[in-house]
């Protein structure tokens, strides 16, 4: 008789951030798990600590002030599992991203094929590309030994061969990165995966094995015209955790706490938009967004089928001055509804990159800071397109697709002084279309519950219908092209008492409809001039039910793509207007 193990009753869930170190605790409370508090500390990865442990405690010391709960016995050592109300958990999980990219190099045959593969895998976590090596590159073997000796790489990705395919070209491939390892000092040798040909696998693993740690995971390219990522991503997410827990003492005590399940944060995160989407059925895909401090995660889910980046460069901390890589002052500085010099946005995002931990203290930083956050939703968001599936449904091929819900996260979208200016920051930067909800993660737990999945899948439901996750509002955008003023929508909304308020939505206007949180609404929908609301085609409306959110029903006529007026008077009093929209 198979023996089965109890769902535990109470979580603790640790997440080391680059700026910020989280311990959440998670308890159940008549007779359903309930987020109950959450104890913050500045990471200590850097100096002068150097040791995230330092941090680990400080944030539980902080939830056992709120709590009252002790997580820790005299002697420093967790209280796993608990021993009464007061004392201990039940079980332990643990996310983190803090710390340098891991240096990767990687190797493929053909360019655009099994070499942009493997750094599409590499691009699903916390790495970075530093150099690669194909096929046709023309470097002799030296010159490549020479480059990979020169990244110092922590891991070499290695793909190439279609399943039963090439098998001569990747085994020359080899030789390079035997030798680069062969010379490099033992403790610095980098971990390599493979991925290519299974039919090689047995053969490539042998003809490393003796100068450096391989692990073999399925072909990500088994054809030409497949590539298959997930099965990879476990193995490439347990050595992104060896490298990192090797590389820092603390994490050996928190992976210690967790029985190695120590998991990299942009996986938990995918990992729970995955199960969104397989648990809502919809024909719509489910979009997560996490604007982190020093990097963003977006996270596109059709039916199960996840579309997962991680982009180093975009982040509101530690490496927000890349974002000049990808947008210009004038684009930030569209988004100020006041004059600000360049030298001064310049300037903060300078001090921001060197001290992520610091908050706005005027309303022109806050104003600048959201501004910031606007373009690198966009700019991610444009990248992350490239990779949503053709048959995602859609308006038009240059517009997001369809989502529901949309889940955001990150300090400056949780920190926002209102609701209001929350989801205006992701209705500028995400520009969603047709009917969706839209969901603010405001005490980050989205990682901490797709790495507590292993242990309690029934907790991830039972989280996300309760008040720990923000429900901003049903956001209605019509598709189409008119000129200002033109109505092109019609709605009745009937709430449960039976009232009924109709409206005529105006093209180029922003318009909150008036609805409690958790009261239930049935909206009847009429687009006007072929406008398309993603209920079945250009100018074909419905009824949907919904239930109010934080902002009541906020419908966006603004246009897709946004434009912004062109004079800096007219776009100031614009942004000032659309602000006073959300936050009546």
């Amino acid at each position: 008789m198979e023996t089965t193990h109890p769902e535990p009753d109470s979580l603790l869930a640790i997440d080391v951030g680059s700026s910020t170190t989280r311990a959440i605790f998670i308890d159940v409370v008549e007779g359903g798990y309930r987020f109950v508090a959450a104890g913050e500390s500045p990471t200590t990865l850097g100096a002068p600590v150097n040791d995230v442990s330092a941090g680990i405690r400080r944030a539980l010391d902080h939830l056992q002030e709120i709590t009252g709960r002790s997580f820790l016995d005299v002697e420093g050592r967790l209280i796993v599992p608990s021993t009464n109300e007061a004392s201990g958990v039940d079980a332990v999980v643990a996310t983190f991203s803090a710390g340098e990219p891991l240096r990767v190099v990687a190797v493929g045959l053909l360019e655009d094929v099994s070499l942009q593969s493997a750094q599409n895998l590499i691009a699903t976590t916390y790495a970075r590309v530093e150099e690669t090596i194909g096929m046709n590159d023309r470097r002799k073997v030296e010159e490549k030994v020479d480059a990979i000796l020169r990244v110092r790489p922590d891991l070499i990705v290695m793909a190439g061969g279609t399943d039963g395919g090439a098998s001569k070209s990747v085994i020359r491939l080899l030789e390079s990165i035997g030798l680069a390892c062969f010379l490099l000092p033992d403790n610095q040798r980098p971990h390599v995966l493979f991925a290519g040909n299974h039919n090689i696998a047995a053969e490539v693993t042998a003809d490393l094995a003796g100068f450096t740690q391989i692990r073999s995971a399925p072909n990500i390219r088994p054809s030409l015209e497949q590539e298959r990522l997930s099965a990879a991503q476990g193995v490439l997410r347990e050595l992104v955790r060896d490298i990192r827990v090797k590389q820092n003492p603390g994490l050996q005590e928190l992976n210690s706490w967790v029985s190695g399940r120590l998991m990299p944060t942009t996986q938990g995160f995918a990992r729970v938009i995955r199960f969104f989407s397989r648990y809502y059925g919809s024909q719509k895909g489910v979009l997560g967004v996490d604007l982190g401090a020093g990097s963003t995660t977006v996270v596109s889910a059709f039916s199960g089928e996840t579309n997962h980046r991680v982009y180093l460069d975009l982040g509101m901390g530690t490496s927000l001055s890349n974002v000049l890589h990808h947008t210009s002052i004038p684009n930030i500085a569209r988004w100020l509804d006041q004059e600000m010099a360049e030298s001064d946005i310049r300037a903060y995002i300078l001090h921001k990159t060197i001290y992520p931990a610091s908050l706005p203290i005027t309303r022109e930083e806050l104003s600048l800071e959201q501004a910031l956050a606007r373009e690198i939703l966009r700019a991610a968001l444009k990248e992350a397109r490239k990779r949503f599936p053709p048959h995602a449904p859609r308006s038009r091929p240059d517009l997001l697709p369809w989502f529901e819900p949309i889940v955001a996260s990150g300090s400056v979208l949780t920190n926002a002084p209102s609701c209001g200016q929350s989801l205006l920051m992701l209705l500028d930067g995400l520009q969603p279309n047709g009917i969706t909800t839209i969901v603010l993660d405001r005490h980050n737990l989205l990682p901490s519950i797709g790495a507590a999945a292993e242990v309690n899948p029934t907790l991830a439901v039972q989280i996300f219908d309760t008040g720990a996750f923000v429900n901003l509002g049903t956001v209605i955008t019509p598709i189409g092209k008119a000129k200002p003023g033109t109505p092109i929508l019609r709605i009745r909304v009937t709430d449960e008492s039976g009232e009924v308020n109709k409206l005529e939505i105006p093209y180029g206007s922003l318009k909150k409809i008036p609805l409690p949180v958790g009261r239930a609404a049935k909206l009847r929908l009429q687009p006007l001039h072929r406008f398309d609301i993603g209920m079945g085609g250009a100018g074909r409306g419905g009824e949907l039910n919904i239930k109010g959110g934080q902002l009541g029903i906020i419908v966006d006529a603004r246009g897709r793509p946004l434009q912004l007026p062109a004079k800096p008077g007219q776009r100031r009093q614009m942004l000032r207007k659309w602000q006073r929209t959300l936050e009546r």
